[in-house]
């Protein structure tokens, strides 16, 4: 079915799969570089869905100097004050729990910098004079994450708390590695040679539940993201070690033919006891759980990993949505359901 273009033409009306196929692009995007100055004791994040994702890359790579939070509500941690760089990131710049945030950081004196597309967010920059950067047009907010992510770089560049001089070097690297990766999952290559498509075949009919490591993390829970949205699926994630901790006496009862595909994002990057762990948690739940899909992430630095493991679930969950008889791009539930809250 997925080798068949008409198909795939037919149900991939807003072309996703090419959106995915272009996003190496967003790596090398220039954005005016933000005049961002201060001795900076934390950073608070304030975002939701994609921007928020955009965040939790960030604390892999390229990672922080200072304590660093992602806040994922109205409310804003106890500590901020006017030594917290205070970051607020919506695409749309309208996102209410962004913008309930961004109003208490001003109460606490924060040093603020806004991302967004445009919105009430861009007002707000605009009329208060804090440092913007615009992201580009994208078909949806989490089709805008490596912008983000980039953008939230050159912040922590201009504030002087990540390496400049690596930065430089390293997005554009990730940006080809990436672009030559993808050729491998189009929908053009056949399912036989097409890693994607085969993992889509396995796992559609049934709940993913994803896991890594804490380097790849943050891949996982956009797995899980991608899951929902693309797929239209329900899915879990969890990352190790916590999850030898408890999430796996989950998998201990009921019988082995559980409604769930097990996926295991797996990186040699990882400390090596968490690489240890993979291997023996999947040795003693043999029989108690679905054998995982183990997908061992490509690229010879962290950066590169993310990005692979990132896009290479976006095409897997695009496949499955196409297998699910769905149109990957709208989220339209989710439309609706802001338009109840009022």
């Amino acid at each position: 079915m997925l080798d068949d273009l008409k198909f795939i033409h037919q149900k991939d009306v807003k072309d996703s799969l090419g959106i995915a196929e272009r996003q190496s692009s967003q790596l090398t995007h220039q954005f005016e570089r933000p005049q961002v100055f201060g001795q900076f004791e934390n950073v608070v994040y304030a975002g939701m869905g994609g921007s928020a994702l955009a965040a939790i890359l960030s604390r892999s790579w390229p990672g922080y100097s200072v304590p660093f939070e992602v806040c994922r509500q109205y409310r804003i941690p106890a500590y901020v004050s006017s030594n917290t760089l205070f970051i607020a990131s919506s695409y749309s710049g309208n996102t209410e729990e962004t913008l309930a945030a961004l109003s208490e950081a001003e109460t606490k004196g924060a040093q603020i910098v806004v991302i967004a597309s445009g919105g009430r967010l861009e007002e707000i920059a605009a009329q208060k004079r804090y440092p913007f950067l615009k992201i580009p047009t994208a078909e949806q907010p989490r089709y805008a994450v490596f912008y983000n992510w980039v953008a939230l770089v050159n912040i922590l560049e201009s504030a002087g708390l990540t390496d400049r001089a690596e930065v430089a070097v390293q997005l554009p690297s990730a940006a080809e590695f990436l672009k030559a990766a993808v050729r491998d999952w189009l929908p053009t290559v056949p399912e036989s040679d097409n890693p994607a498509k085969a993992l889509a075949m396995e796992i559609a009919g049934k709940s993913p539940v994803i896991y890594a490591g804490p380097l790849l993390a943050p891949a996982a829970y956009k797995w899980k993201i991608s899951f929902n949205e693309n797929a239209k699926n329900v899915a879990w994630w969890n990352e190790l070690p916590e999850f030898d901790h408890n999430e796996l006496i989950g998998w201990s009862s009921h019988p082995i033919q559980k409604p769930y595909e097990v996926i295991e994002l797996r990186s040699t990057l990882e400390h090596r006891r968490v690489q240890q762990r993979f291997e023996v948690g999947e040795r003693i739940l043999s029989g108690l759980r679905p054998a995982p899909h183990v997908v061992e992430v490509k690229g010879d630095n962290l950066l590169k990993q993310l990005v692979w493991a990132v896009t290479f679930g976006d095409f897997v969950t695009i496949y499955t949505g196409l297998l699910n008889g769905v149109d990957p791009a709208p989220v339209e539930l989710v439309e609706k359901f802001k338009k109840e809250l009022g």
